[in-house]
């Protein structure tokens, strides 16, 4: 770890028993490996994007990096600090730096709270003194462009609209002004017109504040918009890391390029044929042996099955792919 990377991931991995008690009686539980030994660093200031489909284990990852969810193996760190085994005032005090921007808004604040209330409480929780709060409160509203805030603080959050409440989650979790923050698909629920304005407040944001970034997405343009670096991620394994510029325009592993030729082409003139993949994704309590995307995979070979792929480093990018990786 170098003084630079403000969070540090080394072989770790989220496994979920499943079967239920009786099962486990039985010597029958099974295991879901949501995340399955990821490594990457994330560089101060730096905003990356989490992609992948449903189940990928990015959403999965962002936890971990909260500690939300403790890790089954592997180590964590945070700013030099192993974060792994934080536990009761430590953990607290970690996540006043750490927070997360929710995916809907509409679930994310109490609905028996008024903004001032939602905004009052991590202030309250961080032992804020009573007379700085209302200046702060007022101050992370105008940070993320919501105008003549003064006048949502007795309001309730059904009386604002999905992007005005957007920006209060946002508020919230930058009014302890936090050093990292994962912001899990913060704009799936709104809708197209107004997340443009949010994502600008985003990107905005960030780079005032010097923020480290995770944004956890499946959709290539909005990764593409408000991240320089993409990880892209398959039944909870890392298969392509590397500049997002680089990943859209010369993807190496042939799950990346299944993502990017399915993104709609905005031209009728242009056009271009999806990569062929097969069937959907692998029940995950039994992935296939090996790469886990080579049932899948139009270039898979009996390596493939044989040895799960490595990182390989190729110019710009790190790719687990056996294609980029010469057996020795």
């Amino acid at each position: 770890m170098t003084a630079q990377h403000l969070v540090s991931l080394r072989d770790v991995r989220l496994h979920y028993p499943v079967g239920g008690t009786i099962a486990a009686l039985r010597g029958k539980t099974t295991v879901v490996k949501a995340v399955d030994g990821i490594s990457f660093d994330l560089t101060q200031g730096e905003s990356v994007g989490l992609l992948g489909e449903s189940g990928c284990g990015k959403t999965s990852t962002g936890r971990l990096l909260l500690r939300l969810d403790a890790p089954t193996g592997g180590k964590i760190t945070f700013d030099g600090s192993d974060i792994t085994m934080l536990r009761g005032a430590d953990l607290r005090r970690f996540r006043t730096r750490a927070q997360l921007i929710f995916q809907n808004p509409f679930d994310a604040l109490n609905p028996r709270f008024t903004i001032r209330s939602s905004l009052n409480e991590p202030l309250e929780n961080a032992a804020i003194p009573r007379a700085e709060r209302e200046d702060r409160i007022v101050a992370a509203l105008e940070l993320v462009r919501l105008p003549e805030p003064a006048q949502f603080l007795d309001r309730y959050p059904h009386q604002l609209s999905g992007g005005q409440l957007q920006r209060v989650v946002m508020a919230r979790a930058l009014i302890l002004e936090p050093a990292f923050v994962v912001a899990d698909e913060p704009v799936s629920m709104l809708d197209v017109s107004v997340r443009a304005g949010v994502l600008n407040v985003f990107r905005e944001v960030r780079a005032r504040m010097g923020l480290t970034a995770i944004y956890i997405s499946h959709d290539l343009a909005l990764v593409r918009y408000v991240c320089e670096r993409t990880i892209v991620m398959y039944l909870g394994r890392i298969v392509e890391d590397g500049p997002t510029e680089d990943i859209v325009r010369d993807p190496l592993h042939p799950y990346t390029k299944a993502l990017v030729t399915a993104v709609p082409v905005p031209h009728p003139d242009q056009s271009h044929e999806p990569l062929p993949i097969g069937r959907g994704a692998p029940d995950p309590r039994n992935p296939p042996s090996g790469c886990t995307f080579r049932d899948r995979c139009p270039r898979a070979h009996s390596r493939c099955a044989a040895e799960a792929p490595g990182p390989t480093r190729v110019g710009s990018r790190i790719v687990h792919c056996h294609l980029y990786d010469p057996p020795a």
